[in-house]
């Protein structure tokens, strides 16, 4: 039924409640600020009860829970070809990337990213935007008696993410939509979203993270992230180690998928920083494309739209001498927004945030910060999660801080300040650590530091501001410096 019409109406034709007005004008509609508010509030409770579940940080190497959930929600992902994005760094960006050049190309697309920066409605995308907090709670509600079937089933209930996953499912099928971008949350092969069989299966750089779960053994890694190539799909696989390589072609042998790889088949050709990002030249699977302006710094950047191109090609089926039309993938990448990703959020002095949240994103982070800025002094805030290499992130950051604050986000996983402070201290020394129990506190303390100068003349000169070390921490400072989730 229509939700504009009351249930009433549908009994009858005679059905009369009372006068009508003499203007549709009479008639009290929320304001949509209230209407919004009232969502907000929906939201909360909606949360609340989500998180009365397993957290995202507790896996079972099961997918029995949202296979039986998708089963009785009748399928909703094979109702949609399948673009899935897998991978230690790059994989927001590159699925961001990928919705960008298919909304392009025309379609209708579905995007489901993890974690989320500020509002859990970011990870529930259609049509390049964040679902409203209404629909979020809509599909919610739709879906819970289904959930409820499955947690009734025996053995553990759902975890948080599955049932995000499966709202995700649901919300593409009911759009509809004509692609989906899904990003797998933790791993592959055992990720809630791997239920999924994606025709294209594009595969970031792979390294060492969530070790608790993963653990640290590099071939190890690759083989479960390795999971989501499925037979007769084919990967898009982007420069890796050697170790990681080899698993990964194995895989794809395995159950016959094509293979393109970074290196080989596409490359970056190209790479020039401009004013505001990079001007590229990529070898794409079908040819040349030349003049694409990234609005995003750094090289790992520059192979993450590579590999969203190649994703995108695969998915039209382009090949040598049939490429897409290269004047809307311009206009895709140009438009290509990643908040959380050295973004900046003020600029005197210039503030960015970036969601490196272990070495390896913090080590590409750092690459940048030397080739594409020249400040004179930039002081780093930090904010790290208990179960992450804090070392590793630190150490990386190190070369390009000037001085380093450390502080702690309001997430209950985030790791003890003294604990933190103490990192600190044994890696840039004394005279350089700041600690600061809030992050509001933590970043005026570091635009402090920066606005100091021996030169009276030129008192801002060059200085600069890194909010850094979780996804959380990157959120909560968006938040503090007004941006809208995204």
């Amino acid at each position: 039924m229509d939700e504009e019409y009351p249930a009433e109406l549908s009994s009858g034709d005679n059905f009369v409640a009372g006068p009508l007005p003499d203007d549709p004008e009479d008639v009290e509609t929320p304001e949509p600020e209230q209407t919004e508010r009232d969502a907000r509030q929906e939201l909360l409770k909606v949360e609340a009860e989500l998180n009365t579940r397993w957290p995202e940080t507790k896996i079972e190497p099961s997918l029995s829970r949202i296979a039986a959930l998708v089963n009785v929600l009748g399928e909703p992902q094979t109702t949609y070809p399948v673009l899935q994005v897998a991978g230690t760094n790059g994989k927001g960006s590159t699925a961001r990337m990928i919705d960008a050049l298919l909304t392009r190309m025309g379609l209708r697309v579905g995007r489901y990213t993890s974690p989320h920066l500020q509002l859990v409605t970011e990870r529930i995308a259609l049509d390049g935007a964040p679902i409203p907090a209404s629909k979020y709670v809509d599909i919610y509600h739709d879906i819970a008696p289904y959930v409820a079937m499955v947690d009734g089933a025996g053995g553990p209930p759902m975890s948080k993410f599955e049932v995000l996953t499966g709202m995700a499912f649901a919300a593409f099928a009911d759009a509809p939509v004509e692609a989906a971008v899904i990003e797998v949350g933790l791993g592959g092969t055992w990720d809630a979203t791997n239920v999924a069989d994606a025709q294209v299966a594009a595969i970031t750089p792979i390294g060492v993270d969530h070790v608790e779960y993963l653990g640290s053994d590099l071939a190890g890694i690759a083989k479960e992230k390795a999971g989501i190539i499925k037979p007769g799909s084919v990967a898009v696989i982007a420069e890796q180690d050697p170790v990681v390589q080899k698993v990964l072609l194995e895989r794809a042998v395995e159950v016959d998928a094509t293979v393109a790889r970074a290196g080989s088949e596409f490359a970056v050709l190209r790479r020039e920083i401009a004013v505001g990002g990079q001007l590229l030249t990529l070898q794409g699977l079908g040819g040349v494309y030349d003049e694409i302006f990234l609005p995003l710094h750094g090289a790992h950047q520059a192979g993450n739209a590579l590999l969203a191109l190649a994703a995108v090609e695969a998915f039209f089926g382009a090949g040598k001498d049939r490429q897409l039309v290269i004047e809307a993938v311009r206009e895709a990448f140009a438009e290509v927004e990643t908040p959380g990703r050295l973004e900046r959020v003020r600029a005197a002095p210039a503030v960015l945030i970036d969601a490196a949240h272990n070495p390896h994103g913090a080590q590409a982070l750092a690459a940048t910060i030397t080739e594409e800025f020249a400040f004179r002094r930039l002081a780093a805030v930090v904010g790290v999660m208990a179960d992450k290499d804090a070392r590793g992130i630190l150490e990386a950051l190190e070369p390009v801080a000037s001085e380093i604050v450390v502080t702690r986000n309001n997430s209950p996983r985030a790791m003890p300040l003294d604990e933190l402070n103490d990192l600190a201290l044994s890696i840039f020394g004394e005279d350089r650590v700041v600690a600061e129990p809030s992050l509001d506190a933590a970043i005026e303390t570091a635009v402090a530091l920066v606005e100091e100068s021996d030169d009276p003349e030129e008192p801002l000169a060059g200085g600069g501001v890194l909010v850094t070390g979780s996804v959380v921490t990157a959120g909560e400072a968006r938040t503090l410096f007004g941006k809208e989730p995204a």
